[in-house]
């Protein structure tokens, strides 16, 4: 466990409880501790779990003012001290007691804001969220057990530039990823960012803007406490089955874009121990072995030294890695090509009157080969054709043809390569004038005149194996690239 991170959350959990008592005492002090307290959104929508993240993990219902002040004592009692210069430890367990004290001043301090009437928020002509509402949870609640929605993720800060927020926005929710908002740096938040750029906010589109500050974080691990205890059947109180459910069932991550305090330090590590990665655009330590999380627990990756073209490859990049980091299985809902896809057609014969182009076959040359890598040389969904596509040849004629498929993933093992191979056959022969037969150096593939009139390339070839490699082989599949060849002498060197 870093020193550093160690040090830092709990110097940031020591003052945020420090200030949830403060402000409780004055509250107490003003309002009176029968002061009720409701939880509901900027849409007036409430929720029955009281304050979710304490009614989860410590089983108190939070109803009135009053009844924060054991909640308090609790956090207070959970903060250690600085770890001491001379002396190096084991600060994890120490760390993850910080972070769940910060949960609880965060609600806490929340709880307070809404008895105040200070809550949801309102900045700036902006209206915040607040908490997400009981009917909203159910709806997406449902969609994460049925696997619709594989998690969420949680942005602190503001990315590098408008374009790059709205990159990483929709590479987001491309993945069917929920996505959270809150926190700024300096002043500057990646709603701001959004907004600028007319990108639409609220539930509709799966973004939401929780508040301004880091303390709003909160609301996005109320939500996951009351997937918990809505769909996993934990009783509130029982925090450890709350914590595995999460860790196991909803696969949600941190993403911390620009300078981290020991504020988000502190909430990162109540992230942490909801099983929830923690992924930062800048130089901070990393906390690599696994455990609490079930990969990494924090991974720096500085947002310029990502490998790419322009900043924008660089975003798309940076939500990969989030989304291998998290152990995040993608299912694609549709093979995305221009004809029809499906068992149907996997029988289909296409005959030399219909016949627009074929590979292999008796004297030719076509061959398939899956290959395994390790994940960093691999770009997911990366499609690439060497050499001229369908439309440059003649109609009816025989073309040499190489297909290479690159597959990468935690689980993956070099035994699995000739498994998902054999797979290429029944993947490709879905598609509608698409006829494959054999496989490695003895594949033959035939391509209806139809099939080429609506616009099917090559490229299309891979974009079926790229799809079907991830709905069906998704436990062991992290990525998948595939390169296809057509030129005569690059194919005769590559079998």
């Amino acid at each position: 466990m870093s020193k550093f991170i160690a040090t830092s959350a709990i110097r940031g959990a020591q003052g945020i409880v420090a200030e949830a008592d403060s402000m409780l005492q004055d509250a107490l002090q003003k309002l009176g501790p029968d002061t009720p307290i409701e939880f509901k959104d900027k849409a007036g929508g409430g929720t029955t779990f009281y304050l979710p993240v304490i009614y989860g993990l410590m089983g108190n219902k939070v109803q009135k003012l009053g009844d924060l002040v054991p909640v308090v004592e609790h956090a207070k009692s959970l903060v250690p001290p600085l770890p001491q210069d001379n002396l190096w430890l084991p600060y994890l367990g120490e760390t993850l007691d910080a972070g769940a004290a910060t949960l609880f001043a965060f609600e806490t301090i929340e709880g307070i804001r809404f008895a105040n009437g200070e809550q949801p928020e309102k900045r700036n002509g902006v209206e915040y969220n607040g908490p997400i509402s009981d009917v909203q949870a159910r709806s997406w609640g449902i969609q994460l057990v049925d696997g619709r929605m594989p998690g969420f993720a949680a942005i602190v800060g503001a990315a590098k530039s408008n374009e790059v927020a709205v990159k990483i926005v929709r590479e987001l929710q491309s993945k069917g990823q929920l996505i959270f908002l809150c926190s700024d740096n300096n002043g500057r938040s990646m709603l701001d960012q959004l907004m600028e750029e007319n990108v639409d906010i609220g539930y509709d589109t799966y973004i939401v803007p929780f508040g301004s500050d880091t303390i709003s974080a909160i609301y996005g691990l109320g939500f996951a406490t009351v997937a918990a205890l809505s769909f996993g059947g934990v009783e509130p109180g029982d925090f450890r089955r709350i914590l595995l459910y999460n860790k196991f069932r909803c696969f949600a991550f941190v993403l911390a874009l620009g300078p981290v305090d020991d504020l988000k330090y502190a909430a990162a590590a109540g992230a942490i121990n909801y099983g929830f990665p923690v992924i930062a655009d800048t130089v901070i330590p990393n906390i690599l072995p696994t455990g609490v999380t079930r990969y990494e627990h924090v991974v720096s990756i500085p947002f310029d030294d990502i490998p790419g073209k322009d900043d924008l490859e660089r975003a798309e990049r940076l939500v990969q890695r989030c989304v291998e980091i998290r152990g995040i299985k993608i299912k694609i809902a549709k093979v995305p090509i221009p004809v029809a896809y499906g068992p149907a057609f996997e029988g289909e014969v296409v005959r030399r009157a219909d016949l627009a182009i074929e590979f292999g076959g008796k004297g030719g040359m076509c061959f398939e080969w899956l290959r395994m890598k390790e994940l960093d040389d691999v770009e997911d969904g990366k499609v690439e054709v060497v050499g001229p596509d369908m439309d440059s040849f003649e109609e009816g004629s025989k073309v040499p043809l190489a297909i290479v498929v690159d597959v990468a993933g935690r689980k993956m093992q070099k035994d699995f390569e000739p498994v998902l191979e054999r797979q290429i056959h029944h993947m490709t022969n879905g598609a509608e004038g698409f006829s494959h037969q054999g496989q490695r150096d003895i594949t033959w593939i035939r391509i209806h005149k139809n099939a080429i009139a609506k616009g099917f390339t090559l490229r299309h070839i891979g974009d079926i194996l790229h799809t079907c490699m991830h709905n069906d082989f998704g436990a062991i599949v992290d990525k998948v690239q595939v390169t296809l060849y057509s030129e005569p002498d690059k194919v005769a060197e590559l079998i």
